[in-house]
């Protein structure tokens, strides 16, 4: 950092180089075919470009007097992909959060305002209500949706959690029974959330059979697409997503599978009204007094963001100018890598196999003969720290079943076969040189 503290000091281009190269040395590596850690990834390059246009262009993006294309561009996009959901153009709505988190808690507050509009206003109706407000989740959900039952006022507590079958889908066997059982505690569930591939494995609940429970319970559905739902964009995948029209809203992060600079996350509404539900409020500085055309095109009574980022500009480019297959390609090619990794395990008697990938995510064990059960999980954790040290791969953990799991995420179309079986042997060395080291 400069060391002058009176007047602007000169600009210094060796100065700038040394950040800037920090900066890319210090982060982790998204563009080796060596990064399977986590679900964000190196973006089509295109998108970064726009992406630093909108960051000198600086618009604002919530009302479109500030940043009018924006917000025609979050119409195009909801309408474009709206063809692999399925609702009556027209019907729906869709609006731009940062990052799947505020989409999960925007979309679970609109639910609860609908079911219960007096909460707005009020609050909790506590105990004297007819049963307290509650959540069913699957087991394997993410986080924020149990972060988000606190900042709702709904509390932890009242997060009812549905088995999950050995596919570590929600179990539609066990469904009904704990929403009785739930019923019969005194609380009343008023939202489901599903999982179109979870951060933990990568499953798909079954959304179609969902629908109809959600229908027949009068529950509303909310679906964490965070990652799995780019699937729809592929012909070939789309079917893991079946029954997806029948959901009341849905999150999708465009900055995961759609590669595109974070954040950007879609959120969809099945009832367009609905997304005007989340946020009942008025504030005459931002807020017309007399709706116009164009102000219709506003976003910003549907998020909680005043100042939002043009986050939809890298992914409107990129589908303006290369159009769906882009995407879809690429998709489709990580998801066939990572059963073709799959496969390998299969082969490898000292690996253990927990699940068949439905998307890009696979997790799995290292497990030699003599390894005892006590020591599964203590190995797994080393493994994998000693390897994010060592620098050529980055891989991440997972418990599954209160045991720890190697978990990679093929985000990189670069990474092939040829790269899983030097990270197989990478675990193999690393696991013989902790084996020697306590021996």
């Amino acid at each position: 950092m400069t060391t002058e503290r009176e007047n602007v000091a000169a600009f210094e281009e060796s100065r700038l180089a040394s950040i800037i190269d920090l900066y890319i040395r210090t982060g982790i590596q998204v563009h080796s075919p060596g990064y399977m850690g986590r679900q964000f990834s190196g973006v089509v390059p295109l998108g970064g470009v726009v992406d630093f246009v909108s960051s000198v262009v600086n618009q604002p993006s919530s009302f479109y007097e500030a940043g009018q294309l924006p917000n025609v561009a979050e119409r195009i996009m909801a309408d474009e992909l709206n063809q692999f959901i399925g609702w009556e153009p027209g019907t729906f709505a869709m609006v731009t959060t940062s990052g799947g988190s505020l989409a999960n808690l925007t979309a679970l507050l609109a639910a609860r305002n609908k079911m219960f509009p007096d909460f707005w206003s009020h609050g909790s109706p506590g105990s004297d209500g007819p049963g307290r407000p509650a959540i069913a989740v699957g087991a394997d959900v993410h986080y924020s949706i149990t972060r988000a039952a606190g900042i709702l006022g709904i509390g932890e507590a009242q997060i009812v959690r549905l088995p999950i079958n050995r596919d570590q889908q929600i179990c539609m066997d066990q469904a009904r029974p704990a929403l009785d059982e739930a019923a019969g505690r005194g609380l009343r569930v008023f939202c489901l959330v599903a999982s179109v591939g979870t951060t933990s494995v990568g499953a798909f609940d079954p959304i179609d059979e969902l629908g109809d429970l959600a229908r027949e319970r009068n529950l509303w559905l909310h679906v964490d697409g965070a990652h799995g739902a780019s699937l729809l964009v592929s012909d070939k995948l789309r079917k893991r997503l079946k029954g997806i029209e029948k959901v009341d809203s849905l999150s999708w992060d465009a900055h995961k599978m759609m590669f595109v600079p974070a954040p950007c996350t879609l959120l969809f509404y099945r009832d367009k009204q609905d997304s005007l539900g989340a946020f009942r409020q008025q504030a005459s500085y931002v807020f017309d007094e007399e709706p116009d055309p164009y102000t219709e095109l506003d976003s910003g009574g549907r998020n909680f963001e005043c100042t939002k980022r043009p986050m939809i500009m890298a992914l409107w480019v990129l589908w303006a100018v290369y159009g769906r297959a882009l995407f879809a390609e690429k998709i489709e090619h990580l998801c066939h890598m990572t059963e073709a990794f799959h496969r390998i395990l299969l082969d490898e008697p000292d690996f253990e196999t927990l699940h068949r990938p439905e998307s890009n995510i696979l997790c799995f064990r290292y497990r030699p003969a003599e390894l005892e059960d006590e020591d599964v999980h203590r190995l797994q954790v080393t493994i994998r720290n000693r390897i994010k040290r060592q620098g050529d791969f980055f891989i991440s953990k997972v418990n599954i079943g209160g045991v720890a799991a190697l978990r990679v995420v093929v985000m990189n179309h670069q990474t092939n076969p040829d790269h899983f079986r030097m990270l197989m042997g990478e675990v193999r060395r690393v696991a013989r040189d902790l084996v020697g080291s306590s021996a």
